[in-house]
């Protein structure tokens, strides 16, 4: 496969892009951009495999998100802009049925799967860790790599994160990963600190960023001190579009220009930036 950029983590398997997958499909391939679709649930899961399976330019990633292992309401401040809210139906995960997807040639991990503390209710962490422990002993199984979710507990105060019996996200997830995982991963929209960055890549998982980079300056010490070999570029589109495109709709052939801000972070040659996080997304999802 020779394209110039990868989008690591997208969702064109969501209904942002119901009505007009194959023309972003298209608009990818004009900008040599290859997508790598990632499942949240069931139906998505199978639709990004459908997806991949079409498309020459894509391939896919299975799982189980943390904020649909139970049913909650998650509004529009929650998703972010132009997104509309939903109610996540619950799900328990079911490996025989995403085995059965893996079988697909063009599924490269298990995913996103992880911890996300934003809404902290009383069994939060013990039943997204049970899921999320699961697609652990699913990808160490098949011998795929991880596409881990983290959001940490952002507006919540110490005493409420005591009471859902979580600690920091990223410090939680770590220790779940270092006791289970046989397999590398990727750390999806890294926002923590570099010091808890470091953690993860002493156990063979390497961090990503998306189009909020080129807005936020909050990520710049982690995007200019870890490896470059160990970074990777994504949209998670539909959301955060970069700048120039901000208010939009994401796209994935839209990865360019947080590739292009990786490298002015980072102020390094952004052809040799460029070549350095396709062939990372290479080396980790064996495409």
């Amino acid at each position: 496969m020779s394209y110039r950029y990868i989008d690591t983590h997208a969702h064109l398997n969501i209904n942002a892009f119901k009505d007009d997958v194959e023309a972003v499909l298209s608009r990818c391939e004009d900008e040599s951009v290859a997508v790598i679709n990632v499942g949240t649930q069931a139906d998505t899961s199978k639709r990004a495999v459908e997806i991949a399976s079409e498309a020459n330019n894509c391939f896919a990633i299975i799982g189980l998100h943390p904020v649909h292992t139970s049913s909650s309401y998650h509004d529009e401040q929650e998703l972010g802009e132009n997104m509309k809210a939903f109610t996540s139906r619950g799900e328990e995960f079911d490996a025989d049925y995403y085995r059965d997807l893996a079988k697909n040639k063009k599924v490269v991990a298990i995913g996103e799967c992880g911890l996300d503390y934003y809404r902290l209710e009383k069994d939060t962490k013990p039943v997204q860790e049970k899921a999320f422990i699961e697609q652990i002993e699913l990808a160490n199984e098949l011998d795929l790599p991880l596409m881990i979710h983290t959001r940490d507990a952002k507006g919540n105060s110490a005493s409420a994160k005591a009471d859902a019996g979580v600690g920091n996200v990223y410090d939680d997830t770590y220790e779940i990963l270092k006791s289970h995982a046989k397999v590398r991963g990727n750390i999806h929209f890294y926002a923590g600190s570099y010091e808890q960055a470091k953690r993860f890549l002493d156990i063979g998982f390497s961090v990503s960023f998306t189009g909020v980079i080129t807005f936020a300056k909050d990520y710049e010490e982690v995007v200019r001190n870890v490896p470059l070999d160990m970074i990777h570029g994504e949209t998670d589109c539909p959301y955060v579009a970069p700048v120039p495109y901000r208010g939009q709709r994401c796209e994935p052939w839209m990865v360019k220009e947080v590739y292009k801000k990786i490298a002015e972070i980072r102020r390094e040659d952004e052809e040799k930036v460029r070549e350095q996080l396709v062939m990372n997304a290479k080396n980790l999802y064996h495409i």
